[in-house]
C-alpha cells in the first residue's frame, strides 16, 4: 500500500514538472540577453565585457589582462568590436568635449588648455584605458563604400548617399606651388596620453598649449607629407580654442575666411581634431589600428548634412571628398578608419567644397600613435591627389 503511495506520488510530481518546464524556459529566457542585447550592455557597461560580432556570430574574446609582462607597445587591442559608435560616448555629465558635441558650450573653465608646457608627470592611476580596433558594423545606418563605412544619422537616403560616394569632389588638386590645402584645428590644444598605457591620470585635462603634444603636431605630419609631394599646403597654428574653449568655432571661421581670400587657391580645409571616447564609469577608450606594426590612432573622418538652416547647400559635396579620402585611406591602410560620420553638423563646412573634420583617434591615444595616423593620412592624401 505504501509503495503504490509513493509510486503515485512519483507520477504526480513528474506531471507538474512536466507542465512547469515550459514556463521554466520561459522565464530563464527572459533573464537572458539576445545577442544582440549582450552587446548592448556590455557596451554600455565596459569595455572590458565580451562583446559580438553580428557579422561572424561568433564571440569576440576579451583582451588579455595588462600585465607585468606586457609592455607600453604591447597593449592588447580587440579588434571587429561590432556596435554603433554611439554606445561608445558617455552620455551622462559632459566630461570632454568629443564628436558627439564638439560645438556643445562648455559651462565651467576646466576643459580650457591646460598648462604649457605639457606636465612632466602624469603617473597617477586614476582609471583604466582600453585599446579597442573597431571593425564593420552592420545596421541600417551604415553603408558600404568600395573601402571602409559611412554612418548615416540623417534623413537622407542611404541610396543617395551610395550615388554620391561614387561621384568625384568638386575640385581638382593643381601642383602649380600655390596652396591648396589648408590644415587648421578649432581646437588645436587637444592632446593626447604621452605613452601608450592602460591607465590615465586624471589630473590631466587632456588639454595643452604645447605645440608638441596637441593638433599642431598631428597636423604637423600631414602637412610634411604634402609638402614632400610638391602639394601647396598651409598649416594654420592658432590656438581657436585657448584661453576660453567657447567660441572656438567662430574664431575658427573667421581665420579660414582670411586664409580662402587671401589664397583663393585653397580647395580643401582639414579641421583635425582628435576624439574623447569614455564610460559613465570613467573608463577611457584608445581607438586603434595596427599598422605595418605598429599601434595608430584610429580616424574618423566627420561630413555634415544641412538640414535646411544650416546655409550649407554644397553639402553633398564634401560628402564626396569624404567618401574619396574614406576610400582611400582604407584602400592604403586597412582598419585605418572608424565610419564616416554623416550627420546634422557644420562645423564651417559651407566655406568650401572639400572641407572635413578629421578625429584622429581620442583622448587615451598616446601621442606617437596620433602623430603616426597624422603621417599615414598625410601619404593617403598625396596618393589620391597625385
Amino acid at each position: 500500500m505504501r509503495g503504490r503511495k509513493k509510486h503515485a506520488a512519483a507520477i504526480a510530481a513528474a506531471g507538474m514538472f512536466t507542465l512547469m518546464l515550459p514556463m521554466m524556459i520561459a522565464a530563464i529566457s527572459i533573464c537572458i540577453p539576445s545577442p544582440a542585447e549582450a552587446v548592448y550592455f556590455a557596451a554600455n557597461a565596459s569595455a572590458r565585457l565580451t562583446s559580438y560580432d553580428f557579422t561572424a556570430k561568433e564571440k569576440i574574446p576579451e583582451a588579455a589582462p595588462c600585465t607585468e609582462e606586457t609592455t607600453a607597445d604591447k597593449l592588447p587591442v580587440r579588434s571587429g568590436f561590432s556596435v554603433d559608435d554611439s554606445m561608445m560616448l558617455s552620455y551622462g555629465e559632459l566630461n570632454i568635449p568629443n564628436s558627439n558635441n564638439e560645438e556643445l558650450i562648455v559651462q565651467d573653465e576646466s576643459h580650457n588648455a591646460g598648462p604649457k608646457p605639457y606636465p612632466e608627470s602624469l603617473e597617477n592611476n586614476d582609471g583604466a584605458i582600453s585599446a579597442i580596433s573597431y571593425g564593420v558594423i552592420n545596421g541600417d545606418n551604415y553603408i558600404n563604400l568600395d573601402n571602409g563605412q559611412v554612418r548615416n544619422v540623417t534623413s537622407v537616403s542611404n541610396e543617395d548617399l551610395i550615388a554620391e560616394s561614387k561621384l568625384a569632389p568638386d575640385f581638382e588638386i593643381e601642383l602649380n606651388g600655390e596652396p591648396q590645402i589648408l590644415i587648421m584645428h578649432t581646437h588645436a590644444t587637444e592632446s593626447y596620453e604621452p605613452y601608450e598605457r592602460d591607465f590615465y591620470d586624471s589630473s590631466f585635462n587632456s588639454r595643452t598649449t604645447d605645440p608638441t603634444m596637441n593638433m599642431i603636431a598631428v597636423g604637423n605630419e600631414i602637412a610634411e607629407e604634402l609638402e614632400a609631394a610638391g602639394i601647396g599646403v598651409i598649416h594654420d597654428t592658432t590656438l581657436h580654442d585657448y584661453p576660453s574653449y567657447n567660441g572656438s568655432y567662430d574664431r575658427s571661421r573667421e581665420t579660414v575666411e582670411k586664409y580662402l581670400e587671401e589664397y583663393p587657391s585653397i580647395k580643401v580645409v582639414l579641421d583635425i581634431h582628435r576624439d574623447a571616447i569614455e564610460r559613465d564609469s570613467g573608463e577611457r577608450i584608445a581607438p586603434v589600428a595596427e599598422i605595418n606594426g605598429r599601434n595608430a590612432a584610429q580616424v574618423m573622418i566627420i561630413s555634415g548634412c544641412d538640414d535646411g538652416t544650416m546655409g550649407m547647400p554644397n553639402y553633398m559635396k564634401n560628402f564626396r571628398f569624404a567618401s574619396a579620402l574614406q576610400n582611400q585611406l582604407e584602400s592604403d591602410w586597412q582598419g585605418l578608419t572608424r565610419p564616416v560620420l554623416f550627420d546634422y553638423r557644420k562645423y564651417n563646412q559651407d566655406l568650401t567644397t572639400g572641407s572635413i573634420l578629421i578625429e584622429v583617434g581620442g583622448h587615451a591615444n598616446s601621442i606617437d600613435q596620433a602623430l603616426y595616423s597624422g603621417e599615414l593620412i598625410g601619404k593617403s592624401l598625396v596618393n589620391y591627389f597625385t
